[in-house]
């Protein structure tokens, strides 16, 4: 809570002050339901301390002075380019301008056709401009200085001198390693579903087919969730059971494996949330505690907001954490009221699921991008099975593709299948009329409909 309120007002020399005044109280608490309320207080402002400074260190900018300015840029590339329809952009840290150190996120704005990979030092001759303001409902200045950056370089040349080293390099190659050994050997739109699955990177699928995504309800396939960290530490620990090596082992393999997985995929909201369930339900089994699933929810979320507090404004933020929620809470009522229908085990827990998820993000996915999909329970219904196969397909293809590249092509060509499978669901649910509404008048239709169906339905029921 306190990590949130930096976004209402922001406290500094008052959070600390507080924070102290609150400890010394907890010296005379009475009681231990008052020291637990104390030291809930002394929490809170601490976060609200910590996210006022966090929030003052994103929104500090040297370069906001170089608005309209031209000059040489030296930049590291931090994410692949996405490609527009006029141009490309990408998302980079600048580490001079014009024979000045700065440390600074930018936003890239390049002329279409070759592209910088990531991790790619360049040496760029850009103009310094400010972000687009609101236009066309979407506010690109605000999402941009949310995630710290305030000025777009408009490039008109450059050229790759070096690539960076550290961690960021390891995540480079991890990346780049992955996204050649889940598909080898595979093309076209097989090859670009497979990688917005496994990496979440949906820059190279079509526009067409990123539309059917969205308006078939499965464009949360694209973004890497908890069922990837599963599969990656169970695969892990699947290979460490057959080798004949200690549990203990196999679960700080699975550590090892999900944080490579992260770094890989990248800092998205819901990778970070399922990395870090993930690692906390391996320390909890070397550690000898109890899982706590809320537990491990509140852990994400403390890890994501510190770092960030403007994430609670993030529509990846809140989706993610929105379908958790109802996973925990609504899926497993709806699930039990379809008991009784002659409905297999595995489909009616999709069925909960895509339901309980699809109710509670849907005034999300309105207030943040003005439309609905109205058929994703089918959709789910119909893709999800494949899911756990097309992933554990990918990962074994990864491993296998270091010792035997033709075994791994062969198991890649089946994957690809999966793939086609998968994006043929959404063409088929997305081009059906009316399975994605745009309008507040479609949205009240829709709503009366329901609200007479459930009146409907529970009259019969009552009959």
């Amino acid at each position: 809570m306190g990590l949130a309120l930096g976004n209402v007002s922001r406290i500094h020399v008052v959070g600390i002050a507080g924070s102290v005044v609150a400890a010394g109280a907890l010296v005379f608490a009475p009681t231990p339901q008052v020291r637990l309320a104390v030291v809930a207080v002394v929490l809170c402002l601490l976060g609200w301390w910590w996210s006022s400074m966090r929030l003052d260190t994103l929104d500090r900018s040297p370069m906001l002075a170089q608005v309209g300015s031209a000059g040489h840029a030296i930049v590291v590339i931090t994410a692949p380019p996405t490609h527009g329809q006029f141009n490309l952009r990408a998302q980079g840290r600048i580490r001079r301008f014009n024979d000045r150190a700065i440390d600074e996120p930018v936003e890239l704005e390049l002329a279409l056709g070759r592209s910088p990979p990531q991790g790619a030092i360049i040496d760029a001759l850009a103009v310094v401009t400010l972000p687009r303001g609101p236009e066309h409902g979407f506010d690109e200045r605000t999402w941009l200085r949310r995630h710290g950056i305030h000025v777009v370089l408009k490039v008109d040349e450059w050229r790759p001198i070096g690539h960076r080293g550290g961690i960021g390099g390891v995540a480079d190659g991890l990346r780049l390693r992955l996204g050649h050994a889940i598909a080898p050997g595979l093309g076209g739109e097989r090859r670009t579903v497979l990688e917005g699955i496994v990496l979440g990177d949906d820059n190279a699928l079509p526009d067409s087919l990123k539309h059917d995504f969205r308006a078939s309800g499965l464009y949360h396939l694209l973004a890497v969730s908890g069922e990837n960290v599963v599969l990656v530490a169970g695969c892990v620990l699947l290979l460490a059971w057959l080798v004949g090596i200690q549990r203990w082992i196999g679960e700080l393999g699975a550590l090892a494996a999900i944080g490579a997985y992260v770094l890989a995929v990248g800092p998205q909201p819901s990778v970070i949330r399922a990395g870090v369930a993930g690692s906390l339900a391996s320390l909890a089994w070397l550690t000898g505690r109890l899982r706590d699933a809320w537990y491990v929810l509140l852990v994400a979320a403390i890890v994501l907001l510190g770092w960030n507090p403007y994430l609670v404004y993030d529509p990846g933020f809140e989706l993610s954490f929105a379908a958790v929620l109802a996973i925990f809470t609504l899926a497993p009522r709806i699930s039990r009221r379809l008991e009784g229908y002659p409905i297999p085990a595995r489909l009616r827990m999709v069925i909960a699921v895509s339901t309980a998820c699809g109710v509670v993000t849907a005034p999300i996915l309105w207030l943040q991008f003005g439309a609905l999909p109205l058929l994703s329970v089918p959709a789910n219904a119909l893709a999800e099975p494949a899911m756990p196969l097309l992933l554990g397909l990918a990962f074994a293809t990864a491993g296998l593709d270091a010792v035997s590249p033709s075994a791994a092509a062969m198991l890649a060509w089946l994957n690809g299948w999966l793939a086609t499978y998968i994006a043929f669901c959404a063409h088929a649910v997305g081009s059906v009329p009316f399975a994605y509404i745009h309008s507040l008048r479609a949205l009240a239709g829709v709503g009366g409909t329901l609200l007479f169906a459930a009146y409907a339905w529970r009259r019969w029921r009552m009959s």
